[in-house]
């Protein structure tokens, strides 16, 4: 069996969750509390990162951006980095914007702090922080919505890694209630198109201790 090793919130847990999925790969859910650094664990992913792929021949693959790649050459009937160079190259530059620039200045600052930090017992929410996250929002949203009324998918013509790498990032925040999606509309029908899709299922019936998410969270309809 194929293990993902995974934090139920945590959005490059997530991305590689839509990959998989989308491939059509079965594969198990194991929570890692990546916090208490098990022996086992570092011994598949010496960084002590989740997510981490546990292929059921044995080989660990540690990393969401290494899994991509990973599960791109290794499973390639269902692409999803394009079939171009030029298509390729914008998936991989969007997909490094999202879980670079995008979780640096946004999910860091807001899921961090506001869940993350609390699961971890390292105290309360930075303020500071999350002004910041709040002022690098709007303008992220902007961008995804411009990117999905100018293309029929963010990197062109077809779904691709870097509609899950978005998607990961802003379904996590919309779990803690942290979008306020009538502010972003454009952003808001593109995210509609993907959670609609048949791989998000697993990801809509997350249910996380202690937190509720919103109605419209599960809702395909929104």
């Amino acid at each position: 069996m194929r293990y993902l090793y995974h934090l139920p919130l945590s959005p490059s847990s997530r991305k590689i969750r839509l990959l998989l999925a989308e491939k059509r790969l079965p594969f198990e859910l194991r929570v890692e509390k990546v916090w208490e650094r098990r022996p086992d664990y570092l011994d598949l992913n010496p960084a002590g990162t989740v997510p981490t792929l546990l292929e059921d021949n044995g080989l660990a693959v540690p990393d969401s951006g290494v899994i991509a790649e990973y599960l791109e050459e290794a499973y390639p009937d269902t692409r999803l980095m394009g079939r171009t160079l030029a298509e390729r190259v914008e998936v991989r530059r969007l997909a490094a914007w999202f879980d670079g620039k995008f979780a640096a200045e946004v999910t860091d600052n807001l899921l961090g702090e506001k869940y993350m930090k609390r699961l971890m017992g390292r105290g309360n929410p930075d303020a500071t922080a999350l002004r910041a996250g709040y002022a690098a929002l709007g303008p992220h949203l902007d961008y995804v919505g411009w990117l999905g009324e100018t293309r029929t998918w963010l990197a062109g013509a077809a779904i691709s890694l870097a509609d899950f790498a978005a998607a990961a990032q802003l379904s996590a925040l919309d779990y803690i209630g942290e979008i306020d999606w009538a502010s972003a509309p454009a952003a808001k029908e593109w995210y509609a198109r993907v959670k609609c899709r048949p791989c998000f299922r697993g990801l809509l019936a997350d249910r996380v201790a202690g937190m509720v998410p919103p109605a419209h969270y599960a809702d395909l309809d929104f």
